[in-house]
């Protein structure tokens, strides 16, 4: 493998062209979904949340829906309603947003806990069940959330069992000076962002999920990544990781050396990936980055 797939280069050029300055997080996007995970992006208001998701679904080529939630949110909403057909005398069920490729949820952290939990079944099990009935989700499928801080007026913390179904977190931040001008000065981002072409369809996006699978990991690596797992479980100051989260750290860190063209996890892969793994799991209220930047700190690379 010499150098990363092609067609993902196109669409993390494309990205680059919407989302000003921000290089290493739309990797950090672009090795979630490769990976098969689901995204969360957090930040204030402002900075482009929604803007990437929308940018991020388009440049897929993936059937997407978008719900906004908000205080007054129902499940139903999210995953649909039985109807009653006077015509067939049968209730009929209509679906929800829910039964697409890619679901943007909008401000997840302003619904209620009971809102929010329409999501879980469908984003650890790919399917819900409704009245009684099981119905499959699309494939891929993928939820890319955007959610304020929790300090301001009007949210709900996400549940740690919510936050847990998220593959990666990640921060947008503050353009850079250079950016934030470019921005000032160009189009609308939503008119951008509205007239992006598809790059990827569906069976290419599959095919690169196999790709990141096939990317090699050394019984040295692996030993790493145990090290780490085993080095939040003994601090007391935060989270210990489950060994779900380190698989899920695997799979990001094999889908970062995909898009840097290399065959083989390195440990610098997994440093790459460990804070967007691992900063919401390991301190769900507070600034979890600046504990997993010393976490790896404190684990020596084999």
């Amino acid at each position: 493998m010499k150098a990363s797939p092609h067609g993902i280069d196109a669409v993390r050029a494309q990205l680059d062209r919407v989302i000003l300055g921000k290089d290493d997080q739309i990797r950090l996007c672009l090795s979630c979904l490769l990976a098969g995970g689901h995204l969360l992006i957090e930040d204030v208001p402002g900075v482009g949340k929604t803007t990437l998701a929308h940018a991020l679904a388009r440049s897929l080529g993936l059937s997407c829906q978008r719900i906004q939630f908000t205080s007054d949110l129902l499940p139903g909403d999210v995953l649909g309603v039985s109807i009653y057909d006077r015509d067939t005398g049968k209730f009929r069920f209509q679906r929800g947003p829910i039964f697409a490729q890619v679901v943007l949820a909008d401000e997840i952290n302003r619904a209620s806990p009971k809102a929010q939990s329409a999501l879980l079944e469908a984003m650890e099990e790919r399917q819900v069940t409704v009245d009684g009935h099981t119905l499959a989700l699309p494939e891929p499928f993928f939820v890319i959330a955007t959610q304020n801080p929790h300090d301001q007026v009007g949210t709900f913390p996400l549940p740690e069992s919510q936050l847990d179904r998220f593959l990666m977190r990640v921060e947008l931040g503050l353009p850079p000076p250079a950016a934030e001008r470019e921005l000032l000065n160009g189009v609308d981002r939503r008119e951008l962002t509205g007239a992006l072409p598809p790059l990827l369809d569906t069976e290419a996006l599959r095919e690169l999920q196999r790709r990141v699978q096939r990317v090699h990991v050394a019984p040295a690596l692996l030993d790493y990544v145990q090290a780490l797992l085993a080095r939040t479980r003994s601090d007391d100051a935060v989270a210990g990781l489950s060994p779900r989260a380190g698989i899920g750290l695997l799979r990001a860190a094999r889908a970062w050396a995909l898009l840097a063209g290399r065959d083989a996890v390195t440990p610098e892969h997994v440093q790459a990936v460990f804070p967007a793994v691992a900063a919401h799991r390991i301190a769900p209220r507070e600034d979890g980055t600046a504990l997993a930047a010393r976490l790896l700190e404190a684990v020596p690379v084999p």
